[in-house]
Order: C-alpha cells, then sequence, then structure tokens
C-alpha cells in the first residue's frame, strides 16, 4: 500500500456532491450551468492528480521546528482566483485577522478542528502528530466546491447564484479536514458503503466540531451540513441533514435532496462512486438518533463511541454499514459497559434498518 504524507492511499474528497454540480451542468442558464461545468471539469483534474500523487508518493510533512506542543500550526494562501496551489501566503499561525473575512474563516475554521480532536479526543491534529493544517482560499473563478486533497484543504468562493463562499460553514471545513483523519486511521475506500461511511465520519465530525463551537447540546443543534451554504434564490436549507435525511433541499433548480434516512431506500447507483454522497445518509441518521438518545454534548458519548471505532485498528477499509454499525456496540460496551450508551447505539441502527447482531 503506498504511503503518502504518512497516511495510506488519500482520496480526494469534496463537500458537494457530483450528483448536485450534475443537475446544474445541465441547467439552461449559463450562469448557472457554466460555474457548475468548469467546477466538475477541475474536480476531474484534482482527482487525476490525487491518484497521481498517491503513486509516486508525497514527502511526508512534520510541524516545523519551534511549533508549540499541542498548538495548531496553520497557514492560509490566497490563489487569487487562479488554480496553482497553494498561492500567495496571507496569513501564518499567531498572526492577526486581516481585512479578508474569508481568510479569517479558514483560519478559525483550522483552528476548531484542531480544538474538538485535541480536547474531546487527545488527537494532536489531523494526523495525530503534530501535521501542519494549510489552507488556500478564492481557488479559482466561481468554483463551486470544497476540497481536502490529501495535502491541504482548498475552497472556493461560490458562484453566487447557487453557493455562497465555502469557508462560510464551520462544518464544512471540519468535514474535509475529518477526511484527512481518515485517511490517517481507518483509511475507508472511497466506494460504496465504505465509501458511504467514509462521508458520514467527516459529516459527524463536522457537525460535531459545529456543536462543541457554539457549545451546544445535541438537543440544541440544527444537525445539518453546510447550513449557510446555499445562496438565497435556492429552496433549501443545507446540503445533507443528519436528523432528517432527504429533507436539506428541494429546490427547482438542484432538485430534492436524495438522502436516504434508513436502509429501506438504500440506493443503487454507479454515479458519486456509488452513491457516497447519497447512502451517507443512513448512518448519519444512525449517529444522529444515538447521540440526541443520550442527550447532553454529542461529542462526549456518541462522538466518542465513533472516535473509537475510527481510529481502533479494527475498522477495515471495506467495511459495510454492518461491520461498522457491530464495531459501535462493542466500542460503546467496551467505554460504557452495558448502560445507556449501548442501548442507545443499539436501537440506533435498529432504526436505520443496520443489523449489529
Amino acid at each position: 500500500m503506498t504511503k503518502t504524507n504518512g497516511g495510506f492511499e488519500p482520496v480526494f474528497c469534496t463537500v458537494v456532491p457530483p450528483h448536485i454540480l450534475d443537475k446544474l451542468a445541465q441547467h439552461e442558464d449559463p450562469a448557472l450551468a457554466d460555474p457548475a461545468r468548469k467546477t466538475l471539469e477541475r474536480d476531474a483534474f484534482e482527482r487525476t492528480h490525487r491518484r497521481l500523487t498517491t503513486v509516486i508518493g508525497a514527502p511526508a510533512v512534520a510541524a516545523p521546528p519551534g511549533a508549540a506542543e499541542g498548538k495548531p500550526h496553520r497557514t492560509i494562501y490566497d490563489a487569487r482566483h487562479h488554480t496553482d496551489l497553494p498561492g500567495k501566503k496571507v496569513r501564518a499561525e499567531g498572526s492577526d485577522p486581516g481585512k479578508d473575512a474569508t481568510v479569517n474563516r479558514a483560519y478559525a475554521g483550522l483552528g476548531a478542528t484542531f480544538e474538538l480532536y485535541l480536547k474531546a479526543y487527545e488527537r494532536y491534529s489531523i494526523d495525530g502528530n503534530g501535521l501542519p493544517l494549510d489552507a488556500t482560499v478564492h481557488y479559482d473563478n466561481d468554483y463551486n466546491n470544497a476540497f481536502w486533497n490529501g495535502e491541504q484543504m482548498v475552497f472556493g468562493d461560490g458562484d453566487g447564484e447557487i453557493f455562497l463562499d465555502f469557508t462560510i460553514p464551520i462544518d464544512v471545513i471540519g468535514h474535509e479536514l475529518t477526511h484527512g483523519v481518515t485517511q490517517y486511521t481507518a483509511n475507508l475506500t472511497y466506494f460504496g458503503q465504505p465509501g458511504a461511511l467514509n462521508e458520514s465520519l467527516s459529516d459527524v465530525f463536522g457537525s460535531l466540531i459545529k456543536q462543541y463551537t457554539l457549545g451546544q447540546t445535541a438537543a440544541e443543534a440544527d444537525w445539518l451540513i453546510g447550513a449557510g451554504l446555499l445562496a438565497p434564490r435556492v429552496t433549501g436549507k443545507a446540503l445533507r441533514s443528519m436528523k432528517e435525511p432527504g429533507t436539506a433541499y428541494d429546490d427547482d433548480v438542484l432538485g430534492k435532496d436524495p438522502q436516504p434516512a434508513t436502509m429501506d431506500d438504500f440506493v443503487r447507483t454507479g454515479r458519486d462512486n456509488g452513491g457516497v454522497h447519497i447512502n451517507s445518509g443512513i448512518p448519519n441518521h444512525a449517529f444522529y438518533l444515538a447521540a440526541t438518545a443520550l442527550g447532553g454534548h454529542a461529542w462526549e458519548k456518541a462522538g466518542q463511541i465513533w472516535y473509537d471505532v475510527l481510529t481502533g485498528g479494527e475498522l477495515k477499509k471495506d467495511a459495510l454499514f454492518a461491520d461498522f454499525a457491530k464495531l459501535t456496540v462493542a466500542a460503546a460496551r467496551a467505554r460504557f459497559s452495558d448502560g445507556e450508551e449501548l442501548q442507545a447505539v443499539l436501537k440506533a441502527w435498529e432504526q436505520v434498518g443496520v443489523r449489529t447482531a
């Protein structure tokens, strides 16, 4: 298996699913179709570049000399609407906020992600070993996505018609960086059910990062991924809903949110790597059910169980939903014995139709 950046075979992961961009690309209005087509082309290029880097290998990246132990090491770059990465360095760790709100949001989002993993799970950065957190903003023109490319974060500004600035939702930042955590731990294959688990874990911890930052309980959280990202003309509230998969948007341009909440509506498709952004609604909903049943801060119990599975070494890269569910049951029992935590996890998977026996 090819090692890259100290991890395994990183994949190119975007927050906006291909099925949304495909729909936009077919629109009769060039103002909507052209940015979507450009984004799809750019995503295809970056995906190929990611594969090449995986094949030839990339140098391991470590925290720089003098970096403070237990502190993030963030660097924000500005692509200035070009596509060469990383771009011009515009903010370093410890420097004061500037006039560019996008730069400041990216910096804060990287910090919030670092803090959740360190404070809640004692994980020192994405790789557990102080990996510097780099991000590039203002990528390309009208770029309708954000992605983790195996080495850094990249944010588009959106087209202003359908999507706004991708640094606005802090859970989008946390979602993409969690793909890095998965890369360095379970390394779930990015196809079918393992790929949907990969996406779901990013949604789970993206949501937890938002909740941690806002000091919210499970009952107070909105359980939306990408709230604030959709432009005013869009009939919708977010990219995905963990509380009610399939209800995040219902728009004349984007269509209806296709996510299922249970295995009864599991979608079989060859698109989107076997529906990784669609079927992730099922494990997403299971986490929501477990977290809200337990109450309090979701990162403390349900989040801890999911983190234990992600990082415990027993989650195989080709794991199916049932494999993951069984491991969460084992993790709940190992950490919390036969208490309410175990019962909440068992019931959550039963409600979404995933077997744990």
